[in-house]
């Protein structure tokens, strides 16, 4: 660390629908890297809904946001309207060309696929809407986090904190990561083991999908091609 970092721009994708922990968990994170200068960017700058009950405001309009060194795309189920948007998926472009990172939570991978980001990626998603990467010519790792170059996508909602810790530590050093990661107490030891679908009752995995993520998947599967 020095007493004054080289600025560190982070830009977070703002959108209605928005799983808000996919942007406040991964953002909680990244603030404390050195130089770290969070911006919030959505097409306006007006409250952005949250899937919370609670909205967000924005500090930057597209216009207004300065280049990103890590572009992070959150994802929510408002990732229909941000892949049917050619504004908002232009913006994904001009900021992921100069970009040091280009970074996606949950089905934000989504996002960076139809802005054209993901063609011959290893990547990830939440693990419901794995099965559409393909669309954008990526292939589905299996993991929390998946590298490939400078492209970095984290699975579902939690995983955000896992990636914030996987780019701190490429940035600033794993001691550095390790030295956030105490500081906000980052020791996940859930009170039930059913986190993911190679853990979770059956039941559990078919009760959700046929509440939810069948169709938000299908909905999704539907605008891709129609693009």
């Amino acid at each position: 660390m020095t007493d004054s970092p080289k600025p560190f721009h982070i830009v977070f994708l703002l959108f209605d629908g928005i799983t808000q922990l996919d942007f406040t968990g991964p953002a909680q994170f990244l603030a404390r890297m050195p130089g770290a200068i969070v911006h919030t960017a959505a097409k306006q700058l007006k409250p952005i809904e949250t899937d919370s009950g609670f909205a967000i405001l924005p500090n930057r309009d597209f216009a207004d946001c300065p280049q990103a060194d890590l572009l992070c795309v959150p994802g929510g189920f408002g990732t229909k309207g941000v892949i049917s948007d050619d504004e908002t998926l232009q913006f994904l472009r001009d900021q992921a060309a100069g970009a040091q990172y280009i970074t996606s939570v949950c089905t934000g991978s989504l996002a960076l696929g139809a802005a054209g980001l993901l063609k011959g990626k290893r990547a990830t998603s939440h693990w419901a809407y794995t099965r559409l990467l393909e669309k954008f010519g990526a292939t589905f790792e299996k993991a929390r986090v998946v590298k490939d170059g400078n492209v970095i996508t984290a699975g579902g909602v939690t995983s955000g904190i896992d990636f914030a810790l996987t780019v701190i530590a490429e940035i600033a050093g794993q001691q550095f990561a390790e030295f956030v990661q105490l500081g906000l107490e980052y020791d996940p030891r859930p009170p039930f083991n059913s986190g993911h679908p190679d853990l979770a009752d059956p039941k559990l995995i078919a009760m959700l999908q046929d509440r939810i993520y069948r169709k938000q998947a299908s909905d999704l599967a539907d605008i891709i091609d129609r693009r």
